[in-house]
């Protein structure tokens, strides 16, 4: 009878262990879209054998013996004499197809540690300039981030169908372009930097607020993207903007331990305990800020939102933030890379530092532009704004849209609890 925790646990290791299985199968096949095939076969037969024959000793090293072995079978079926298929076989032994025993994986060792560029190679493959700047991202949450295609249509408040096309077309690409599976040097690594921040900044975001499911929090994602953060800080220590990026990740996560109650509900900002914000993932991320502040060439837009978190991480309340510089630097912020959302949350900064009738103005225009249309954060910005100023009958209608478009289960309980309060 089959186990069901087989398949949980093929789940979570899937989750936590995709991206280094890739990127060690694409290493040693040079094939970045037949290391993923390779890798959900591997995933496929875990899905049969594990439920039955149990859980094996080294779980992700299983994986990556079935993905090595499949690729020793497809590479003898292009050619008996194919000199790749050699040095597998030399390395792995004449071992055949792989008989799916759980036991037989117990000689194939894995070290997470060992093959951070594998997963590093991973990401500027997926950000090759061959492609897109959208396909870029979309193909690198997809194999580095594992998400779904439904989530990175809600990332990028797209249709999934065009996410999924995107990803498509981007391995087709890469293959035709025969891009070499390596981490860049020189000035292609810079060329190419830009779109690796920011698909690590995508997954960051989408683990610290989840855009669908029943968690606010999605550890998995938020600790793998500050990993990959501090793994390119070592890469390239000379580029503030990776530093910038790094402590924006530290100082968000550092609220994570108070931002959710013992019942998995999300506390706001304002009923936060402080005292249980990680003091030392705060140290670390004013020191990687500081540090991009040295290079003397100005904050990006990594490390403006960074001193806007660190505003939050060393005041001692919401109160007693110093809510004018937040403005500043949101304004700031909002030159540099305008968008929507940075003038949303600006607007919640203008609010509290010059009240809720000042910050209408802003969400106003917003909505009259059509900004955020499909996304729950203008209604609930404009609900909180009316609701402040004692319109509660216009505040009912924006946390009845807000709620409506919000995904997540733990925020929809949320903008319901306020909508209750209007009562």
């Amino acid at each position: 009878m089959a186990d069901p925790t087989g398949r949980k646990a093929v789940a979570a290791v899937w989750r936590i262990e995709s991206a280094r299985i890739v990127g060690a199968l694409a290493r040693y096949t040079g094939d970045f879209a037949l290391a993923e095939d390779l890798a959900q076969e591997a995933l496929a037969e875990a899905l049969v054998n594990w439920p039955r024959d149990g859980v094996p000793h080294n779980p992700a090293g299983w994986l990556l013996t079935v993905g090595r072995r499949r690729a020793i079978d497809a590479f003898r079926r292009r050619s008996a004499l194919d000199e790749r298929y050699a040095a597998f076989a030399r390395d792995l032994g004449e071992g055949g197809t792989y008989s799916g025993n759980a036991q037989d994986s117990g000689d194939e060792p894995w070290d997470p540690d060992q093959i951070d560029d594998d997963v590093l190679a991973l990401m500027f493959v997926s950000c090759h300039p061959v492609l897109s700047r959208e396909a870029r991202v979309a193909l690198t949450l997809r194999v580095v981030g594992g998400l779904t295609s439904d989530e990175i249509a809600r990332a990028f408040l797209v249709p999934t169908a065009t996410v999924q096309a995107r990803i498509t077309r981007a391995k087709k690409t890469l293959g035709a372009a025969r891009v070499p599976f390596a981490v860049p040097t020189g000035q292609e690594r810079t060329e190419r930097l830009g779109s690796v921040l920011s698909a690590i900044y995508v997954i960051f975001t989408e683990g610290s607020s989840a855009s669908s499911g029943d968690d606010l929090i999605r550890f998995d994602l938020a600790g793998e993207a500050q990993r990959l953060a501090r793994v390119l800080a070592r890469l390239v220590p000379d580029e503030p903007e990776v530093h910038g990026l790094l402590a924006l990740l530290e100082l968000t996560a550092a609220r994570f331990p108070a931002r959710t109650g013992p019942d998995g509900e999300p506390v706001l900002l304002e009923h936060q305990d402080r005292d249980r914000w990680d003091r030392a993932a705060i140290r670390r991320g004013r020191a990687a800020l500081a540090r991009a502040e040295k290079a003397g060439r100005g904050l990006g837009a990594y490390g403006l939102q960074a001193a806007i978190a660190e505003c939050h991480a060393v005041a001692a309340s919401v109160e007693d933030t110093v809510w004018e510089r937040v403005v500043l630097l949101y304004e700031a912020l909002g030159r540099l890379a305008p968008s929507p959302v940075v003038d949303l949350n600006r607007a919640v900064a203008v609010s509290m530092a010059k009240g809720p009738a000042a910050a209408l103005t802003i969400v106003d225009e917003l909505a009259a532009a059509g900004s955020l249309a499909n996304s729950h954060l203008l209604p609930t910005v404009r609900g909180e704004l009316l609701t402040r100023m004692g319109r509660a009958a216009q505040a009912r209608a924006e946390f009845e849209d807000a709620i409506r478009l919000c995904g997540n289960e733990r925020e929809r309980t949320v903008l319901v609890r306020k909508l209750a309060g209007l009562d």
